[in-house]
């Protein structure tokens, strides 16, 4: 009976997942979300930019081509070990080539990487580099932190992980919330510029799609825009010392007002200067 009871539960959970989704697509417009990873999470955090919507498309695409090729797979198997088992055949076959079986094994896998090569350039060629960008921003990853800065602006400040007292003063979420997030506005393309003062580190934000090298002496390019307001979490996927678990990355999108406002206090305080290039900013916590 509890078994019966459980198998219950979780159909009625599985009815309700399309329900579920379609509540969660129905925020409110300029609703603020969060997006970190969650316990037992499958599959990837939900889009909140352009190139996340493609990828995750293009995952889905993906999906359905390897669970038609596992079932043709296995039936084929299954046919195979029918027709020719050693009961139906005890006089086993001594052919050795067959040349039609030959082209189709080498064909059809070719066109199946030509249909995946397809959409896979096209979606690496749009999220490569950003096409007339509304802004840049310059991420620089150090051990263990990041630096941000806005050239257009001239501002820049640095980002450290919370920890201890000042984490449960914000009540924030533990390995990765940090005292200065990345602020940018919504419905923005921005330019990212990624580099690295020491080893190798990774921008890397799930929700957006973005994920760059930061590589000593090189700058590396890509963009992320923001469609929907909220605090996005991220962090550096790179190992790169002993702390390497411990340089988050948050971003908060705001919209264009909410930004601007910050961004005036932020000129007051962090303006980047000769004899100080960089400096620590505001929290926006």
């Amino acid at each position: 009976m509890r078994l019966f009871n459980r198998a219950i539960s979780s159909l009625a959970y599985i009815a309700a997942l399309p329900f579920l989704l379609i509540a969660g697509l129905a925020l409110p417009a300029g609703a603020q979300e969060t997006r970190q990873p969650e316990p037992y999470q499958l599959g990837l955090q939900d889009p909140v930019s352009p190139v996340g919507v493609r990828i995750g498309e293009f995952h889905d695409f993906l999906l359905w081509v390897i669970f038609a090729t596992g079932i043709f797979v296995f039936l084929l198997l299954v046919y195979v070990c029918i027709r020719y088992r050693a009961s139906a055949n005890p006089n086993p076959s001594r052919t050795s080539h067959n040349t039609l079986i030959e082209i189709l094994w080498t064909a059809v896998p070719v066109i199946i990487l030509v249909v995946i090569a397809v959409p896979s350039f096209k979606n690496l060629y749009y999220l490569d580099r950003a096409v007339d960008p509304d802004m840049t921003i310059t991420v620089t990853g150090n051990q263990w932190y990041w630096n941000y800065q806005y050239p257009d602006e001239e501002i820049a400040f640095d980002s450290y992980m919370l920890e201890g007292e000042d984490l449960a003063k914000v009540n924030g979420i533990r390995m990765l919330d940090v005292d200065n997030p990345l602020v940018v506005p919504t419905g923005k393309k921005i330019q990212v510029l990624v580099t690295s003062n020491d080893v190798f580190h990774s921008f890397f934000v799930p929700s957006a799609v973005v994920q760059v090298y930061a590589v000593g002496g090189r700058t590396n390019e890509t963009w992320m825009q923001f469609d929907k307001e909220g605090t996005f979490y991220g962090q550096c996927n790179q190992i790169c010392g002993p702390r390497h678990a411990y340089m988050p990355i948050v971003v908060k999108a705001v919209s264009e007002e909410a930004y601007k406002e910050w961004l005036d206090e932020a000129k007051e305080r962090f303006a980047m200067s000769d004899d100080a290039p960089v400096r620590v900013a505001l929290s926006t916590n």
